[in-house]
């Protein structure tokens, strides 16, 4: 079973890529949250270019993936999970909330450590929030996101259904957060309790830099509500908010070239430990 999980991991997880994408672009253009302010063709053909930048990079820079680890990990009785006998339903559970309690600790230190922030700034730049938004992370980033997740498969020895599940599910939710999309409020009301809305993750991406350091989530919500990263909704209203970071505004920042060097232009303001920032969050 882990074989054919293992052969059918790239096929599965394109297709659901390519599926979600196309559905949350419609989506938009059928029902936007906010008024887009920058031409698609500069941010969707430079953020789509991005993407296959870091795939490239990332499968010449690790020959093994998440799941194939998994495999592998099994085979040889690496981890916790291949060492100890829980039920299978179990070890999936507990291997996908791990991860994704792992993924939002990385995402909290991408934000905290100031080298760190020069990487992931580069996400926050982008001057639109929509479902391409979710694909813009510059390729080191994405390898030290890779490595986080390879040392959690190697540390768990969790089964490999658990882990493509998980990647599948948070490749889907990323495009889902970053959706521009206009859910109806009382459903958007329920959904945040189970999942990150577009609107809870849209807070993340303000240009104030109390709201940037807060709903550090990709999947599940309950991690920044649990820890106390959690903001509501923005101070000035989701359609007033202001999106991206100070230093970047230009339409030229948005091109390719410009986002590879981003992490080396400029001070790295605005992440977590800035004394310039307040802590004082705005009302809820």
């Amino acid at each position: 079973m882990s074989e054919t999980i293992l052969a059918s991991a790239p096929t599965i997880r394109l297709a659901a890529f390519l599926g979600v994408l196309v559905a949350m672009g419609l989506w938009e253009v059928a029902a936007p949250r906010r008024r887009r302010e920058i031409p698609r063709v500069i941010r969707w053909t430079n953020n789509l270019a991005l993407v296959v930048l870091d795939t490239a990079i990332l499968r010449l820079t690790f020959p093994i993936i998440a799941v194939g680890l998994a495999v592998l990990a099994e085979e040889r009785s690496w981890g916790l999970f291949n060492n100890i006998d829980v039920p299978f339903w179990l070890a999936i559970v507990v291997s996908m909330l791990a991860l994704d309690l792992a993924i939002y600790l990385q995402h909290v230190m991408f934000h905290a450590v100031p080298g760190l922030w020069r990487l992931h700034r580069m996400h926050h730049a982008d001057l639109d929030f929509d479902a391409t938004t979710g694909l813009r992370f510059h390729p080191v980033e994405i390898l030290i996101s890779m490595g986080t997740k390879l040392a959690v498969v190697a540390a768990l020895g969790p089964p490999a259904i658990a882990v493509l599940l998980f990647e599948v599910i948070l490749n889907a939710t990323a495009l889902f957060n970053h959706a521009n999309i206009d859910l109806p409020r009382p459903v958007e009301r329920v959904l945040r309790l189970i999942m990150v809305t577009p609107d809870m993750h849209r807070v993340h991406h303000s240009t104030d830099p109390r709201e940037t350091n807060s709903n550090y989530g990709f999947n599940l919500p309950w991690w920044d509500r649990l820890l106390g990263t959690y903001i509501a909704q923005p101070a000035k209203g989701h359609e007033r908010m202001e999106i991206g970071i100070e230093q970047f505004r230009t339409r030229r920042d948005l091109w390719l070239d410009r986002m590879l060097v981003q992490p080396l232009r400029g001070p790295a303001s605005g992440h977590a430990p800035d004394r310039r920032i307040t802590t004082k969050k705005p009302a809820e």
